[in-house]
């Protein structure tokens, strides 16, 4: 018979349940030792059995300080679980083991030794203790002059970090890194926003323009010819206005041919110039929206982030930032 003692001794050894404690002394004859290994291999077997599982609720954590910042999130499968206090110190003593070792990548942090386990082996032990499926995700690193952490209004879900060129009052980092949270930038300025990013966004934003060409002429034909431009709008609806004898099928016939012929007749005769001028004011659009030094301040819409910082000196700047979530955004 497995003493109190004994069971909270283990108990605090392992994080596991009082109950499983009890289990693991009782087929351990009463070893801890013997027993911490039970209760460990009964966490490997649960997190193999539950590896095919999404894990989309979870805690994310992030901390800095002397110019270095990180931040991890620990996933698992509910919200109950990301919740507990136990889940919440784990992922706190992780974020503590990367931190301390200033870890740059995530298989670095998961080497890391927490007490005489791995953190990759006390992450498994903790999936086999509450049974559901536990990851690690999202380790971010930051270095610079001034940095700021922010947990967007404490709940463990979205965090992010900015590091700031000099010294400045700590609400201006807090204004950034809620703005970093609240407007999710993909770059800092124009022009460390990534290559392919700016190709692609450039590709969408001509095909776009094409489309929006292409259909604001086929409606004026179609508007001329005197068709409902709902009806002619989808075949679906094409089929809906015979069904009610609002058209006749040659009429459908007759929407069908003035789409095709003047669609095709106007990405033939299409100016490249005027395609690439519109396009162009769509790439502007998509840089005061994603570069955070362009975007209007979300506290104060008459400000941008650059205006933010030039108030506060004019030589401050953003030097890198990172955020992470577990919500799509």
């Amino acid at each position: 018979m497995a003493s109190l003692a004994d069971i909270q001794k283990l108990r605090k050894l392992t994080g596991a349940g009082m109950m499983d404690c009890k289990k693991a002394l009782e087929e351990a004859n009463g070893d801890i030792d013997a027993a911490v290994e039970i209760v460990r291999a009964k966490g490997q077997a649960i997190a193999a059995k539950r590896s095919d599982r999404e894990a989309s609720e979870g805690c994310v954590l992030c901390k800095a300080a002397d110019g270095f910042g990180a931040m991890i999130a620990l996933k698992c499968e509910t919200d109950f679980v990301a919740t507990n206090a136990d889940f919440v110190k784990l992922t706190q003593d992780i974020l503590d083991a990367a931190f301390a070792a200033k870890a740059k990548t995530l298989d670095e942090v998961k080497a890391l030794k927490l007490g005489d386990r791995t953190i990759a082996d006390a992450v498994t032990e903790r999936s086999g203790i509450t049974g559901e499926k536990m990851e690690l995700d999202g380790y971010n690193t930051i270095e610079g002059v001034n940095i700021t952490c922010y947990n967007h209004q404490n709940k463990n879900m979205l965090c992010t970090m900015v590091a700031l060129n000099e010294n400045a009052a700590p609400e201006v980092g807090k204004q950034l890194a809620m703005q970093i949270a609240a407007m999710n930038p993909i770059s800092i300025d124009e022009k460390s926003v990534p290559a392919e990013v700016v190709e692609n966004e450039m590709k969408v934003a001509i095909e776009k323009t094409k489309e929006e060409q292409v259909e604001k002429a086929v409606q004026n034909a179609l508007k001329k010819a005197g068709f409902n431009l709902y009806i002619a709008e989808s075949e679906e609806h094409i089929a809906e206005g015979i069904a009610k004898g609002n058209i006749t099928e040659a009429q459908a016939d007759e929407i069908r041919k003035i789409k095709k012929e003047v669609a095709e007749q106007k990405l033939a005769n299409m100016p490249e110039q005027m395609v690439q001028s519109i396009a162009n004011g769509r790439m502007a659009k998509f840089y005061k929206e994603s570069c955070l030094l362009n975007q209007e301040y979300c506290m104060d819409a008459t400000k941008t982030i650059s205006q933010i910082l030039k108030d506060a000196s004019a030589t401050l700047t953003v030097t890198a930032f990172k955020r992470f979530t577990l919500r799509a955004d």
